[in-house]
């Protein structure tokens, strides 16, 4: 999915490497994390208790404490509800589309649909 990101700034063309990626416990894997760091992305993933606690049980050999930005994270909510809201339309969150491109198509869709929602709510 990092492949698709694009990040646009006030000026120039989007880059293709965020400063930082949240996730949530399901992408705490040290996989996920050699890759973020590999490119030099800051993780904003916090630990699993039970990968915690498997890291605590190898004592030095577990090597450190996982450190996530706590503020960051928090950010992450605002995201959560812009997919929440998006899901909200059954073709999406069921994904009855069979091409990819179809399924961006109606994710473009209903993106436009809040966006002219939120834009009537603001003039009214």
């Amino acid at each position: 999915m990092l492949r698709k990101v694009r990040v646009r700034g006030p000026v120039g063309r989007p880059r293709t490497r965020p400063d930082a990626v949240a996730g949530d416990k399901a992408y705490s894997s040290r996989g996920n994390r050699a890759h973020l760091r590999k490119r030099h992305i800051k993780a904003v993933i916090p630990e699993k208790r039970d990968q915690a606690a498997n890291r605590k049980k190898k004592g030095s050999r577990g090597g450190r404490p996982v450190g996530h930005d706590a503020e960051l994270y928090k950010d992450r909510n605002t995201v959560e509800r812009l997919i929440n809201r998006l899901k909200a339309w059954r073709g999406i969150a069921t994904r009855y589309d069979k091409t990819p491109g179809s399924y961006l198509a109606g994710l473009h869709l209903r993106g436009a649909m809040i966006w002219i929602k939120d834009l009537t709510k603001a003039a009214a």
